[in-house]
């Protein structure tokens, strides 16, 4: 066979020089990376062997091996795993940054320390063999079949690939050190490595010098960590199996390790990241737990061991109860499963309710990078809704680091009846937004949802503890119920003013016909001249921007009421001449402006720009 070049992708080469020299002060990963992804390989056809036993017949035992030739330069890593055909090697090893170069590029800053965790996250894997050696080889043969086929790159832009002959399946990757990266030619620092990243990894590490005898010593304590007792892990033991399975460089801030004894028994080691995971916010909402059964890895992509409002975990679910040969169908349908996972769910929002608790500065830390996702829960979680909500953070009026509903009750004036919310896209325009005018003037406390998922569990959840929930853009404000002293003290307007402010009403209402619902006098407006707010019964402003954006609703816009602000210079001096017929058309101007104005403050297009434009510069110039 005629050996065959490829390219790699583009922007892979600079891709790759990027990635050298920006782990460079942390080099030693690249044999935590090859011996998890070693590992990663046998786990599969473990499971795949259940099914097809002959594929280990010849060779059950699984293992890493690690040999150093200090004579020829190189490290081997060495696996009897599934393997490789040719095809997964050119997608495996000749695709970098799958989830898009471009993005990946962005985050790269030039800070090695910065990095780092940048990397981390999009996971450098393979190619971090790049940090310390100046080619590689990779010979590969699929469990299972009589071909195998040999890889080579220096990482400057190609790879090729041919056809080798090869005893027995799995790969193994040779490393031609660079001389800077000689240390990695001494047993004592591979074993140090070794013990460091890989010490946790279910199988035997052997390390092979080529001094002693035999076939090496084995390096690791080869038992899964969550088999392990907690009293026998140190903090650095769990650290380092969060980066293994979670891919992640930042430390864990909570690691639960338990294991369930009982009807059902399974074990679990679970952690809650630091720092939000890249793919957070994916749409696919995927799970990122590992699910094993009695020690044998079954899939990494369990969509039903826990919902998607907690995908942010990161960690190991081992049972004893579900069957080995557990297909995807049987996971769907699984009643075991089903109790695991409400298991799961309880313990992690137990121990967060701890934390909100005992360590209010660190919740609020996780809350800011989770919350919007926790929160997914209150509207899906039917069983533990109300716990979510109980245990959400809102930023408000008078909390801008976030306040729990219990707490915003106790906040509430005496004659307040409901919990009053806005919601919007953001939490800078939300605080300047009209409708909260008269909510600030009397020291009424009103939560600021600017989460996507807000106005959907808003629809489920009417009320907590009694307290309805209530938009301030939607309805009549209730402010005129709230009366403080000042109120009380104050003398209603003479009834001529009233009688102006009627008239200037209809006035607006004939010009606005068709455009509005409504015209009205506000009380919730001490700023602004006017605003806009849906009806009692209509849905909410931002909820229905929300469903057209997702192509959930369909049809124009609602009609909205227009309310004005009669203490406003402006509406006053409007009024005063609202019984000329001189003013008519004036008037039919300012009303179609200031609603223009209105829908501006709302973020959404003035119907017509043009017009819009010409009667602002006849207002002004009448005015000069």
């Amino acid at each position: 066979m005629t050996e065959k070049t490829h390219e790699f992708q583009a922007e892979v080469a600079k891709l790759l020089h990027i990635v050298t020299h920006s782990l460079y002060s942390e080099k030693e990963i690249f044999l935590r990376e090859l011996v998890s992804n070693a590992s990663d390989a046998c786990d599969r056809l473990r499971y795949a062997a259940l099914t097809e036993p002959a594929l280990t017949k010849d060779d059950p035992d699984f293992k890493v091996t690690v040999s150093l030739d200090k004579d020829a330069g190189t490290l081997t890593i060495e696996d009897n795993g599934i393997g490789m055909t040719e095809q997964e090697m050119i997608e495996n090893l000749g695709t970098i940054a799958r989830s898009g170069t471009s993005n990946f590029m962005a985050n790269l800053t030039g800070d090695a320390a910065k990095d780092l965790s940048v990397i981390g996250q999009f996971g450098v894997g393979f190619y971090s063999s790049f940090m310390v050696a100046d080619k590689v080889e990779v010979t590969s043969q699929k469990a299972g079949t009589d071909l195998g086929h040999k890889w080579i790159s220096e990482g400057q832009g190609s790879f090729t690939i041919d056809e080798v002959t090869r005893e027995g399946r799995g790969t193994r990757i040779v490393l031609f050190l660079k001389e800077d990266a000689s240390e990695y030619l001494e047993a004592s620092r591979v074993q140090s490595v070794i013990k460091t990243y890989a010490d946790h990894i279910a199988l035997p590490v052997i390390l092979k010098t080529g001094d002693e005898e035999g076939d090496g010593e084995t390096v690791n304590a080869a038992s899964a960590l969550w088999t392990r007792p907690k009293s026998e892990i140190t903090d650095e033991q769990y650290k380092e199996f969060y980066h293994h399975v979670g891919q992640a460089f930042d430390d864990p801030w909570i690691t639960l390790h338990s294991r369930v004894e009982g009807v059902i028994e399974y074990s679990l080691l679970l952690f809650v990241p630091g720092q939000p995971p890249f793919d957070l916010f994916n749409a696919e909402r995927k799970s990122n737990l590992k699910l094993y059964v009695k020690r044998v890895f079954i899939t990494d992509e369990c969509e039903e061991l826990i919902p998607p409002y907690l995908r942010f975990l990161r960690g190991v679910v081992d049972s004893e109860d579900l069957p080995l040969n557990v297909s995807r169908e049987m996971l769907q349908n699984n009643p075991v499963l089903r109790k695991i996972r409400t298991g799961l769910v309880k313990k992690v929002l137990g121990e967060l309710e701890k934390r909100a608790k005992n360590d209010l500065e660190g919740y609020r830390k996780f809350w800011n990078g989770f919350g919007a996702v926790l929160k997914e829960g209150i509207y899906e979680d039917m069983e533990q809704g109300d716990r979510l909500l109980k245990m959400s953070l809102f930023t408000s009026t008078k909390e801008d680091e976030g306040t729990f509903l219990s707490d915003y009750l106790e906040r509430m004036k005496e004659d307040q009846e409901a919990i009053y919310y806005i919601t919007g896209e953001d939490l800078d325009a939300l605080k300047q937004s009209p409708q909260l005018e008269g909510f600030k003037a009397k020291d009424i406390e009103v939560l600021l949802l600017s989460d996507p998922i807000d106005s959907f569990w808003l629809s489920r959840h009417s009320a907590f503890e009694g307290k309805e929930f209530k938009s301030v853009t939607r309805g009549s404000s209730e402010l005129d119920k709230m009366k403080d002293k000042e109120d009380a003290d104050q003398k209603d307007g003479d009834k001529e003013e009233s009688a102006n402010l009627s008239t200037l009403i209809a006035a607006f209402k004939q010009a606005l016909d068709g455009k509005i619902k409504d015209v009205r006098s506000s009380s919730r407006l001490t700023d602004s001249p006017v605003c806009l707010v849906a009806d009692e019964g209509d849905m909410d402003i931002h909820l229905e921007k929300v469903l057209k954006a997702h192509k959930q609703l369909s049809g124009g816009d609602s009609q909205r009421i227009l309310e004005l602000n009669p203490d406003h210079d402006l509406i006053r001096k409007l009024a005063e001449k609202a019984d000329s017929d001189a003013m008519s058309e004036k008037l039919s101007d300012a009303a179609l402006l200031l609603l223009d104005q209105a829908k501006i403050v709302e973020g959404d297009p003035i119907s017509d720009p043009v017009s819009f434009s010409k009667r602002m510069a006849n207002f002004m110039s009448s005015g000069l």
